[in-house]
């Protein structure tokens, strides 16, 4: 086996979840990603874990999907009973094909989002993360050799990432006491948010592995402006491009896209909490370099900023503070690497791209 597929597993178990002995653990995994789980498994053994592995199949996913009644979908108690009962759950990316479900009605993908809003719910109060294994079908996705991904994908995990955390603690002090934050690129975006109470969070492998943002919830009915999200997004095996939401009482009012405009329309009509935004994320791992649309590596680019339309996250939103609660939770970017800057409290803290606290910042 690939030694940096088990450097890959040691990092996903020591560091991002710190499996102790008797933990009840949940793989979930493409069967492309054996290799992966093999060297998941050597290292939950060696920790004394008691692991089960849940196989995606997006093909049967579609199959089952095209044939379900909208109105039937509903919470598998049997899914929900077992998350309960979990204690840390791996999600590895990496199937064949992202696009296998690009033809099951938006409706029905946003009525499969509601029943399983439980299980998420019950998941993220888990020890969890998100990783990607590299394979043939992401390297294709990324328009790259097999092998040139296979180093991009380790590039992004196997880093220092006490240096990351050091860096990215730069922009939790900037954005965690503010008020308000203000995003403008070019002449399509330009929004503002309240984040006043919320905390800021430095993402540095507990959640995502690769890592490398800093993020914090703003307040619900804060957001006014507008914004064209310039990097497509691949959602439940269907490309969104030129996504445009423009906000009025933190609410989206009016919405467009330049390709599946629908798709972007179910995702907005999922629940109450959907028109809104439950998340903003500040990318900051200089080693993912380039877009692969895969927005675990794609949002924690340098020069982007990314927000989600949904569920806000817990550990930004202090007890008090008003929280968006939605079944889904959709991640889109920016491009801030020309023509844009950010502003914390009416100042300039980043500025195509570069930070105030880094090398070559203009503020003006």
């Amino acid at each position: 086996m690939d030694d940096r597929v088990r450097r890959h597993a040691e990092i996903l178990v020591d560091d991002c979840t710190e499996i102790q002995r008797g933990d009840m653990v949940e793989v979930r995994a493409p069967t492309e990603a054996e290799d992966l789980v093999v060297a998941l498994y050597e290292r939950l053994g060696a920790r004394g874990a008691r692991p089960v592995t849940r196989w995606a199949n997006a093909r049967a996913g579609r199959a089952y999907a095209l044939q379900m009644d909208e109105d039937d979908y509903v919470t598998k108690e049997h899914a929900l009973a077992a998350m309960e009962e979990t204690d840390a759950v791996f999600l590895i990316g990496g199937g064949s094909n992202a696009f296998e479900t690009s033809d099951v009605p938006p409706a029905k993908s946003q009525a499969g989002s509601r029943a399983h809003g439980p299980v998420l719910e019950e998941r993220l109060g888990k020890r969890w993360v998100i990783t990607q294994h590299p394979t043939a079908g992401g390297a294709q996705q990324a328009e790259m050799s097999t092998a040139a991904y296979e180093e991009f994908v380790y590039d992004a995990i196997d880093k220092d990432w006490d240096e990351q955390e050091a860096f990215q603690a730069n922009m939790v002090e900037l954005l965690d006491p503010a008020d308000e934050v203000r995003v403008v690129s070019g002449d399509t975006t330009d929004v503002t948010m309240s984040v006043a109470g919320m905390d800021a969070a430095n993402d540095c492998g507990d959640r995502n592995m690769p890592a490398g943002e800093v993020f914090t919830c703003p307040v619900p009915d804060s957001v006014e402006g507008e914004v064209l999200f310039d990097k497509p997004l691949i959602w439940q095996g269907v490309e969104i491009r030129g996504a445009w939401l423009r906000f009025e009482g933190g609410e989206v009012v009016d919405f467009s896209a330049d390709q599946n405009e629908a798709t972007l329309e179910g995702v907005l009509d999922t629940d109450e909490g959907s028109r809104r935004l439950g998340e903003l994320g500040i990318g900051m791992n200089r080693d993912i370099d380039r877009f692969t649309y895969n927005m675990l590596f794609d949002e924690k680019m340098g020069d982007t900023v990314h927000m989600a339309v949904g569920g806000a996250i817990e550990e930004c939103v202090p007890e008090g503070q008003p929280f968006n609660e939605s079944a889904t939770h959709v991640d889109m970017i920016v491009d801030m690497s020309e023509d844009s800057y950010i502003e914390v409290d009416g100042e300039v803290v980043q500025r195509n791209g570069t930070f105030v606290f880094e090398d070559g910042f203009e503020a003006e």
